[in-house]
């Protein structure tokens, strides 16, 4: 029984110290840089070269490899800026991605196909019969980086309009 009461005592702990560790950084100023890393699956909050928060993404259906074409279900990869905050998306809420950028226009042109668009940081689905946790563990999207509702609250509070992601392989 004592066990069980450590053990709660410390995961409470833990979870408190997480918290207002996130809040303490928050209150020092937002991020300067998000990096997304594809290959781990991840995302990285970033203030003055510091990493203060991480989190597990979802992303397209097809990730390996940089985003072509409309429809691809390839998150894209290189250097764009959070442009824009939609706080009515289909998918809790949202912040866009500035994808496609000039190089990757050029490149779609000289293809003769669409690049696509719509690019975006989201909350959860909400037609899926999995939990959160359960979501977040399946690449998903159309090619959208997701991570869970509470996590998006936290992302909004984070993360200004214009601030700089770069999306690794």
């Amino acid at each position: 029984m004592r066990f069980i009461v450590l053990s709660l005592s410390l995961l409470m702990t833990s979870m408190l110290f997480s918290t207002l560790t996130f809040a303490s950084t928050m209150a020092n100023g937002k991020a300067d840089l998000v990096i997304v890393t594809k290959s781990e699956a991840s995302m990285t909050l970033l203030r003055q070269g510091k990493v203060f928060k991480k989190y597990r993404i979802a992303m397209g259906d097809n990730p390996v490899g940089h985003k072509l074409t409309e429809g691809d279900q390839r998150t894209p990869e290189g250097r764009y800026l959070l442009d824009y905050k939609k706080s009515d998306s289909a998918y809790y809420r949202a912040i866009h991605i500035s994808y496609p950028n000039d190089e990757d226009r050029l490149r779609a042109d000289a293809l003769g196909i669409s690049p696509g668009g719509q690019i975006m940081i989201h909350g959860e689905n909400p037609n899926s019969s999995l939990s959160p946790e359960e979501a977040q563990m399946y690449n998903w999207t159309d090619g959208c980086i997701a991570v869970t509702n509470a996590e998006m609250d936290e992302l909004w509070r984070a993360i200004d309009e214009g601030t700089p992601i770069e999306i690794w392989p």
